[in-house]
């Protein structure tokens, strides 16, 4: 699934005029014009999202500038990218020379032989050893590296620090496993009066998502390590439905209303009524800006089970018709617009914070070492969000395996938000047959992808 964050747009292209294309202009395909490289990348924020559209637009006239021999040709849409011409663009080789890409999109792109191999070329990409290798290595396949990460997020825990101090638990201890999520959901929804201790979302795919994420975080797995088996039912694949069941029915701290997508629990914790819900760190400005919520009240833990996290993201890959030069020049136009700690697009807390956008969240989170320093350095000084409480996150996500969502990951959801929603609805449900049914289903998903 998506974050929920905001989606920068790709589109198709602005022309010239037909006085100018026989001279000056060229076309967005052309290597060079005019003496300078040139490349086309999307993701260039719509003019609907007024701020993020500034924000980037000063920031490649500002690259332009320092690389006066490169000419940058951005594109612009909503969504970044759309499923439904996606594929279509890619078979007929019409994708952006530098172009956008979920972290869920590589294998199937580098599949197609439409991708570039950049195996030469990351040597010169100044901040490529700065980047997290798990997010390096999701853009790496067969020891070739086909893309650059931009940006990360991973699943975690959101909890109302306010309940829990009225349920008499330590907001600044969080639970770190099912089994204490389960004990304080119980403890919440005892305040009455409508609060629930801990919402799941069981429809719209989104059940299968969470599910994915729940079977993560106790060291399970969707898919075989080959992508050939379903390996849902299992003894954590059980685990998860069990504690499900358990919560739902008989500790009764999920409450009687079911079928719950992501707005309904942003509804619940912005109203401030709602424990606990998985989310990413996106949605607590969200829960602020549009549901009410209040940031003093909002905290972030890891994933319960503490033993791996669903992540999620994007990057950027190279058309294989790029030139060489194209390829070098598109590796620094990704350096100073997303690459470069506490600058650029993404980066630039301080122009952030002028414009009241929320600065200090705990991700994206891209770099390690002393780059991570320098970014978190700069995050924490322009802060206008209550960093501490995101402090367990933090720390805690460090040591977690990042997974990505399983291949042909929809369609499975699909199939694994009947079997949560069951459990969820049906009090008599059979989890070791719903989990069987489910994995010849999936089984069936693998066969034909």
């Amino acid at each position: 699934m998506r974050s929920t964050g905001f989606r920068h747009a790709v589109a198709a292209i602005g022309v010239c005029s037909l006085a100018l294309a026989a001279t000056a202009c060229g076309s967005d395909n052309d290597a060079s014009a005019n003496g300078k490289t040139r490349i086309t990348v999307n993701c260039q924020p719509p003019k609907s999202a007024r701020t993020d559209r500034t924000f980037f637009d000063e920031d490649v006239a500002s690259f332009e500038k320092q690389n006066p021999d490169i000419d940058v040709v951005a594109h612009d849409a909503f969504p970044c990218e759309d499923p439904k011409t996606f594929d279509a663009k890619l078979a007929g080789g019409q994708m952006e020379d530098v172009f956008y890409t979920y972290f869920t999109d590589v294998r199937h792109v580098v599949a197609t032989g439409q991708a570039a191999d950049l195996t030469p070329y990351v040597k010169e990409l100044k901040s490529y050893p700065t980047l997290s290798k798990q997010l390096r290595d999701i853009y790496t396949v067969d020891g070739k590296v086909y893309g650059i990460p931009r940006t990360g997020y991973s699943m975690g825990l959101i909890y109302n620090r306010k309940l829990f101090e009225k349920a008499g638990l330590d907001p600044d201890k969080p639970p770190t496993t099912w089994a204490e999520v389960r004990a304080d959901a119980k403890r919440i929804a005892a305040l009455g009066g409508g609060t629930v201790g801990y919402a799941d979302y069981s429809a719209q795919n989104q059940g299968g998502w969470h599910f994915t994420a729940e079977l993560y975080s106790q060291g399970g797995d969707v898919v075989s390590a080959d992508g050939k088996k379903a390996s849902v039912d299992t003894p954590a694949g059980h685990a998860v439905l069990q504690n499900l069941h358990d919560m739902r029915w008989t500790d009764d701290s999920m409450g009687s209303k079911q079928l719950l997508v992501i707005n309904d629990a942003q509804q619940m914790m912005g109203s401030g009524k709602l424990g606990m819900y998985l989310s990413a760190p996106d949605n607590i400005p969200i829960l602020v800006k549009e549901k009410g919520g209040n940031y003093k009240d909002l905290a972030l833990a890891p994933m319960p089970g503490r033993q791996g996290t669903l992540v999620g993201g994007d990057g950027y890959m190279f058309g294989k018709k790029d030139t060489p030069a194209q390829i070098r020049a598109g590796l620094k136009w990704l350096d100073h617009m997303f690459l470069t700690p506490g600058k650029g697009f993404l980066g630039d807390y301080a122009r952030a914070k002028k414009h009241d956008a929320p600065v200090g969240l705990p991700e994206p989170r891209l770099f390690t070492g002393a780059a991570d320093a320098t970014d978190q350095q700069v995050k924490k000084a322009n802060a206008n969000v209550p960093v501490e409480n995101y402090r367990s996150f933090l720390d805690g996500n460090q040591s977690l395996t990042l997974k990505v969502e399983p291949p042909s990951a929809q369609q499975i959801y699909s199939v694994l938000d009947g079997v949560v929603s069951a459990v969820l609805t049906k009090k008599d449900a059979d989890i070791d047959q719903l989990l069987k049914d489910a994995s010849g289903k999936i089984d069936g998903i693998l066969e034909r992808s």
